[in-house]
């Protein structure tokens, strides 16, 4: 009990101590604050960055795989390929082959101005079969897409973005109406859901999306059966890996490549995408977070040059209260006790301010941002560390002085 009273006594005696001097302890707490601040607010930037990237991925589609063309090596050698060695034919075969591959759907993509009437539009142009659809989980806000005999016979229909069409049709129903691109007229059959920024940055909402033998004819110039890319869906998540193997033998077979020949392609998975993400952003954080706790640092050595000026004007009160019977242990503990409400009175008004930081950033970013209660658990007891650390030496510079000399001392 007596060991609680000590403690409870060094409290007040330390209260009372930074409460005698509140600009100087508003000072030396604002390293400490803005360290703090800092730390939560990055951490919550970086977890909700993480957030919407993944929400983002998980747009691409449903347990999707894509396929990339890509130069290979043989023999030593590496090869530029003049066009894509991806065809319509290897997307069948995909599904045809593989036990762990739901559909797949080869495309073109080009972009291009739509114009309709007096409004014009830069859009993504994607050449592609209705899969396409099923696959990115793209429903439609009004409208339908082509039926099959528009995809085998290449009729000059299309299906808008959202963006797209507010960008050429305003409040207008933009359906049954043509828009033209280059020199051709598109009658627009449906307007798709809104979908928003795509992992890398482009708005998957100001796109234009028609059958794979329309753009072939009327867009894009290339070899018969050709396709930039091919998107796959895996029949489950738990079979994603599965079908990327399963894939890549398609592939290789199909493409006669030798066993110790570089694939002329590559597959990605969502997976893939989320861990490269978070490789990006955890070390992004981890920078962020070392700069914030630079701040932290030269916040607590602060608290103690404050600490040690602080111990200087008190060694007369020091020497009388060991005078009484203050034991070295009970300066020790007061002294402590002083730093350590500086650094927690720091830790507390950080935390506030970062809670006002990200609920701003949350605002004006439209990011899921919240206050991670172990961020905060993390800053306090960080902030409350570098109060015992930088607030040892002088507690017990304070508390080896000569009680003599310290009575002396004017």
């Amino acid at each position: 009990m007596s060991t609680l009273l000590r403690i409870l006594s060094a409290i007040a005696i330390a209260v009372r101590a930074v409460a005698r001097n509140k600009l100087r302890a508003a000072l030396t707490i604002l390293g400490i604050t803005i360290g703090v601040a800092a730390v939560v607010t990055v951490t919550a930037l970086a977890a909700g960055a993480r957030s919407s990237i993944n929400d983002q991925i998980s747009n691409l589609g449903s347990n999707a795989l894509i396929v990339f063309p890509r130069s290979a090596r043989a023999s030593g050698v590496r090869t530029l390929l003049s066009g894509s060695r991806l065809s319509e034919l290897d997307a069948d075969a995909l599904v045809r082959e593989s036990t762990s591959i739901k559909a797949a759907t080869p495309f073109l993509r080009a972009s291009g101005t739509v114009i309709f009437e007096g409004q014009n539009a830069k859009a993504s142009i994607i050449g592609t079969r209705t899969s396409y659809f099923e696959i990115r989980n793209w429903k439609l806000q009004r409208g339908e897409a082509w039926n099959g005999t528009s995809e085998a016979l290449g009729e000059k229909v299309v299906v808008i973005g959202s963006e797209t069409a507010s960008e050429l049709f305003g409040s207008s129903d933009p359906i049954g109406r043509t828009v033209r691109i280059g020199r051709h007229p598109y009658r627009v059959l449906g307007v798709l859901e809104e979908k928003g920024p795509s992992p890398f940055g482009q708005s998957q909402d100001e796109i234009v999306l028609m059958p794979m033998a329309t753009i072939r004819s009327h867009i894009l110039v290339g070899r018969r059966g050709d396709t930039h890319a091919i998107l796959m869906s895996a029949a489950s998540e738990e079979v994603t890996e599965r079908a990327k193997k399963q894939a890549e033998a398609i592939l290789r077979d199909r493409h006669h490549i030798g066993e110790n020949d570089e694939d002329d392609f590559m597959v990605r998975s969502q997976s893939e995408f989320r861990q490269m993400q978070d490789a990006i952003f955890g070390a992004l954080s981890a920078l962020l977070i070392g700069i914030a706790t630079v701040s932290l640092v030269v916040g607590g050595i602060g608290v103690m040059n404050i600490m040690l000026v602080s111990v200087t004007e008190r060694t007369r009160e020091i020497g009388i209260r060991m005078a009484i019977g203050a034991r070295e242990m009970d300066i020790l503990v007061q002294f402590l006790m002083e730093a350590l409400a500086l650094a927690t009175l720091g830790g507390i008004v950080g935390s506030t301010l970062g809670y006002g930081m990200i609920l701003g950033f949350g605002a004006a970013l439209d990011w899921p941002m919240k206050l991670e209660p172990m961020s905060l658990v993390v800053a306090l007891g960080v902030s409350t560390t570098i109060g015992l650390v930088f607030g040892f030496f002088p507690a017990r510079r304070a508390a080896r002085m000569d009680p003599v000399l310290a009575l002396g001392r004017e």
